[in-house]
C-alpha cells in the first residue's frame, strides 16, 4: 500500500473539517494554560493549507514543501512553527518521490519528532504535542499498515490521558506549574482530535 499526493490532499481536507469543529474546544483548553487561541490558530492554519492546489504535482516532496509554505504564512505561533517543521521534514524525506510505502510512516513520524525537538527546544516528557506524536509513532510500529489510522487514534488518546496529570515543562504553560496537572495540553488534544477524525474518515472508505 502506497501513499500518494491525493492521499495527502484528502488528509488536509479532513484536518480542515476537524479543526473547524474542534476550534471552540481547543480554545477552551488553551485558555486554562495560555492565550486561549490554539483552536483559532489551528483553524486558520488548516484553512490556509487547504487552499494549496496539490493536484498539479505528483511529487510528494513538492506537495509537502507547498504545505509548509502555507503553514508558515498562516501563523507565526510556536505550534504553527512545529507544523511547518513537520511538513518540511516530510518534504526532505520524500523529495522526488511520487509515492511512498505506508509502512514508512513510523520512520517518518520519528523523523518529525526529532526535527520538532530540535526546532522547539523541548524534550520528550515535557507534555507537548511531540509526546503525542512519539506515542503515535510507537503505536504504528506495533500495527499493520491497514490498521494505522485506528492505532494512531488510540495512541494519541492514550498519550493524552497518560500525560494529563503531569505538569507542563515548556512554553507558556510551564508557568502554571502544578496547576497544569490534570489539564490536557492543547497541542496533544489537537493531535488526538485530528487522529480520531482521520480514523473516522478511513472507516468510511
Amino acid at each position: 500500500m502506497a501513499i500518494v499526493v491525493a492521499d495527502i490532499g484528502r488528509a488536509v481536507q479532513r484536518a480542515q473539517a476537524c479543526f473547524t469543529v474542534a476550534e471552540t474546544e481547543l480554545n477552551a483548553a488553551d485558555a486554562k494554560l495560555g492565550d486561549g487561541d490554539t483552536g483559532g490558530m489551528l483553524r486558520r492554519l488548516a484553512d490556509g493549507i487547504a487552499k494549496v492546489d496539490l493536484f498539479h504535482t505528483e511529487d510528494l516532496g513538492i506537495a509537502f514543501t507547498e504545505l509548509a509554505k502555507a503553514a508558515s504564512a498562516s501563523t507565526g505561533s510556536s505550534l504553527g512553527t512545529l507544523v511547518m517543521t513537520a511538513f518540511m521534514t516530510l518534504a526532505k524525506a520524500t523529495r522526488g518521490q511520487t509515492e511512498t510505502a505506508s509502512d514508512r510512516l513510523p520512520e517518518l513520524l520519528s523523523g518529525i519528532c526529532s526535527a520538532m525537538l530540535a526546532r522547539g527546544g523541548a524534550a520528550l516528557g515535557d507534555k507537548t504535542v511531540i509526546d503525542g506524536l512519539d506515542a503515535v509513532a510507537e503505536a504504528l510500529r506495533k500495527a499493520e499498515p491497514a490498521d494505522y489510522s485506528t492505532a494512531a487514534a488510540q495512541g494519541s488518546q492514550q498519550a493524552l490521558e497518560a500525560f494529563r496529570d503531569r505538569p507542563n515543562r515548556i512554553g507558556r504553560a510551564r508557568m502554571y506549574g502544578e496547576k497544569s496537572q490534570g489539564l490536557d495540553d492543547p497541542g496533544m488534544l489537537a493531535l488526538a482530535r485530528l487522529c480520531a477524525a482521520l480514523a473516522a474518515d478511513h472507516s468510511k472508505t
